[in-house]
């Protein structure tokens, strides 16, 4: 039985396909959720970021840092109110769905199934790299080290979501040890000339300060996200939290200011101890810098390497969760194939843990190539920030009494910076890297095309993120 829209079917299902697509609810309170968004982007803290010292330079990077710490901060405020009025699994899709229609959910939804499959691919090449660094198993390629990744920890959130949440927030918190202990070795080797290493070339506007000039500092963007990227992703434990009106916003906001102050850190003392030049390009850079620093090889190198690996390992772990929601709440309403959003006796969407789990292994495996996947998934990211701060603005208008447990401070002028400065980064993205673009922009084509030819005529209207406009629709047609 469907019932038609003016541009999508809706199709009754029966009880027993919810019962089938249950998640585990009660799992989270708010400390579980600050701490899976710190997990979701302390890996960025370790690696990643420092590549945009090779776009921007120090002064560059800084100048992207605290646009795109700007963005994230307006931002989680915005998601902090919709979490907590729409607190569904399909997050992002689920308040997009709700504003901008199905056409605008199922893009937002898409480009955060994009960020999200392709952040584990990106920090997996960058877990191989400090493996490697290390001398351990004796390993010539990192392809083993991707493919324990994904089977051990794909294998964790089988077993349950509780028990995988608890273990974050542990390996979270080891992380967080390995950086306090790194920027308390570098404190005393910080020199601010050190920061200004980079020769500046002949480009406009180019300086000690911006060695690569205006150009360079728009280049930087992409990598200033790095240090908060994926933050967005707890509303994505909405339907597993104990009380998503009230903790989603303490979760996201507390995980917010933790990223802001590790982000600072990170940019100062890592560059600041060894030099913009010597990190630039480092798959490893806080080991690097401490060697550097320090000289030789001392054994709080070995340290931050061993114990790092914990902050990639937190990031890559919580991210798997994150996607296999996006792809449950997508799969669940129809927008991608039905099948996989079934979830097993343990209330985990075993599927939709798998597959993406799959095509992120064999990416990996075959470009080996961090920096291409993170701008694959920044483009991807970047187009959803867009499409919920919108969503935001358009829901405060449009619904304003919509009953809202949490308001953005700042109201629509808040997420309207965010928007602002979300629009400027995927310009950005364009400029750092053309393929990654092209890859993302044919992705999105595809899918595209999926909705228009076949999903849209196969939506779910009892699914949480459509009930809503089944409703409206129903009522429509009854007056």
């Amino acid at each position: 039985m469907s019932r038609k829209t003016s541009r999508v079917d809706y199709q009754q299902v029966g009880k027993e396909y919810l019962e089938q697509r249950q998640l585990r609810r009660g799992a989270a309170g708010w400390v579980l959720l600050a701490g899976l968004g710190v997990a979701y982007v302390i890996s960025g803290d370790f690696a990643g970021w420092n590549f945009g010292l090779a776009e921007g330079g120090w002064g560059g990077l800084l100048i992207a840092t605290v646009l795109m710490a700007t963005m994230y901060t307006c931002m989680v405020f915005g998601l902090a109110e919709l979490a907590s009025a729409i607190p569904v699994a399909g997050a992002g899709y689920g308040f997009a769905r709700r504003a901008l229609g199905p056409l605008g959910g199922f893009a937002t939804g898409t480009a955060i199934l994009i960020e999200y499959a392709i952040a584990p691919a990106a920090i997996a090449t960058f877990i191989g790299g400090y493996i490697e660094a290390l001398g351990l198993f004796g390993l010539t390629s990192s392809w083993p080290v991707y493919l324990a990744c994904y089977v051990i920890f794909i294998g964790i959130h089988l077993y349950g979501v509780g028990e995988a949440l608890r273990l974050t927030l542990a390996i979270t918190a080891i992380a967080v040890v390995a950086l306090i202990v790194f920027v308390i070795a570098m404190i005393p080797q910080f020199d601010a000339d050190k920061l200004f290493d980079i020769v500046p070339n002949n480009a406009a506007g180019a300086n000690e300060f911006i060695p690569f000039g205006y150009a360079g500092v728009l280049a930087a963007l992409v990598y200033g996200i790095w240090f908060f990227l994926a933050v967005e992703g707890v509303p994505l434990a909405a339907e597993e939290a104990r009380d998503p009106r009230r903790d989603m916003p303490r979760g996201i906001i507390t995980a917010m200011g933790i990223l802001l102050v590790f982000a600072a850190l990170m940019l100062v003392f890592t560059a600041g101890g060894a030099g913009s030049s010597v990190i630039a390009e480092s798959d490893n850079p806080l080991p690097l810098a401490l060697r550097t620093a320090l000289g030789g090889d001392p054994w709080v190198a070995d340290f931050v390497n061993y114990v790092g690996l914990a902050g990639l390992v937190a990031s890559f772990f919580s991210i798997v969760y994150a996607y296999s929601r996006q792809l449950f709440a997508l799969s669940r309403a129809g927008y991608l194939p039905r099948f996989l959003s079934v979830t097993g006796k343990r209330k985990t969407p075993y599927l939709a843990l798998v597959v993406p789990g799959a095509i992120g292994f064999l990416l990996a495996a075959i470009t080996q190539d961090g920096a291409l996947l993170i701008n694959i998934a920044v483009f991807g990211a970047t187009v959803s920030y867009v499409l919920m701060m919108l969503a935001h603005i358009v829901l405060r208008v449009r619904e304003p009494n919509l009953d809202r447990p949490y308001r953005t401070p700042g109201g629509v002028v808040t997420t309207g910076v965010a928007l602002v400065l979300a629009v400027t980064a995927v310009i950005a993205t364009f400029f750092v890297d053309e393929k990654a673009a092209a890859i993302t922009a044919a992705l999105f084509l595809v899918a595209l095309a999926y909705f228009w030819f076949y999903s849209r005529h196969h939506l779910v209207a009892s699914a949480p993120e459509e009930e809503f406009a089944a409703i409206s629709q129903a009522e429509s047609e009854l007056s």
